[in-house]
């Protein structure tokens, strides 16, 4: 072999190499490991060099990593967050519109495009008919400020969890100050959501205040007493989405997986394994799962921006009407 043909030779292979390393993207998720996986085996599908370093931690925990590395980004998409975290965060995004945008409904579409919805989160009462005892199953959020219903309803605490501020913010605003009192005299506050669906899949409460992809779990694993419970005077919507991180260094990489996580085969498959229900208005979510398709459900509207400014407002009421209920 001559000389010339070996220096070929390495720069060919140099070449291959920096080829396979350029489709890297590095991901920034607060998501769970089979959500993460599912997508990833979907970007591989479009791209089979596709490689993808994940950075896993709690959404608070990546948004002041992005914010104090946004000279130098270390992660290239952010997935996922809720709306309301996303709204006052939009300084470390680059605003991106995907082609597979128009299939989402706008609503799940963040200003300026900075940030767009992945699936949307639907509060739901979980019930365990074997925990009712003779009571009638619960239909309406004003069912559960009864007093008969006192112990009986498990909830986390708003100021730990996201979608269980949107619950508690989404009561405070149906029904005002003395509603909000109500479900905390009868409310039972644990400290995170796991505690919720997994006590009430057990027979610890016949009730728990959730989110709709938990409770299904247990549904889907074939829990017979396990019921699903669309409150009739108003469902709360808590969207979570993602972003391109703004400076992200494997930019096209980045763009792809974004539309990838946006594309219909990638949602039905999340919405299948994970019950994470879409934001694409293209899925028939009634014939994949026994989920009822969004548009046949009643949601009370919730302003998640304006949600977040009074964070702090509603957190401070919350436990006021915790300590009211203690003197009862």
């Amino acid at each position: 072999m001559t000389l010339l043909r070996k220096i070929l030779i390495t720069l060919g292979v140099a070449a291959a190499a920096a080829g396979a390393a350029a489709q890297n993207v590095v991901l920034y998720s607060s998501n769970n490991p089979e959500a993460i996986a599912n997508a990833a085996a979907a970007l591989k599908k479009v791209n089979p060099r596709a490689n993808v370093q994940q950075v896993t931690g709690g959404t608070g925990t990546l948004m002041k990593r992005m914010a104090a590395e946004a000279a130098n980004p270390g992660g290239d998409i952010f997935w996922s967050g809720g709306f309301g975290t996303l709204a006052a965060s939009q300084g470390v995004m680059e605003p991106y519109v995907s082609p597979q945008a128009k299939a989402i409904a706008p609503q799940f579409i963040g200003p300026n495009s900075a940030y767009v919805g992945t699936n949307v989160h639907v509060m739901v009462l979980m019930v365990n008919e074997r925990q009712l005892k003779g009571m009638a199953m619960p239909k309406t959020w004003s069912d559960l400020m009864k007093p008969e219903w006192k112990g009986k309803v498990v909830i986390t605490d708003p100021a730990r969890s996201g979608t269980a501020f949107i619950q508690v913010y989404g009561l405070l605003k149906q029904f005002g100050r003395d509603g909000l009192e109500r479900i905390a005299r009868n409310a039972v506050v644990v400290q995170s959501s796991g505690q919720v669906f997994k006590s009430v899949a057990a027979g610890e409460y016949p009730v728990g205040i959730t989110i709709e992809s938990s409770a299904y779990e247990f549904v889907a694993g074939g829990q017979k007493e396990i019921k699903l419970v669309y409150p009739s005077e108003g469902t709360y919507l808590g969207p979570e989405g993602m972003f391109i991180i703004k400076g992200a260094k494997n930019m096209v990489q980045a763009k792809q997986f974004f539309d990838v996580l946006l594309s219909k085969e990638a949602q039905e498959t999340l919405l299948r394994e994970n019950f994470r229900r879409p934001t694409r208005s293209d899925i028939a979510v009634a014939k994949l799962t026994s989920m009822p398709d969004l548009a046949s459900l009643k949601v009370f509207p919730l302003n998640l921006q304006v949600a977040t400014d009074e964070y702090e407002q509603l957190i401070v009421m919350w436990n006021l009407a915790l300590a009211k209920a203690k003197q009862n």
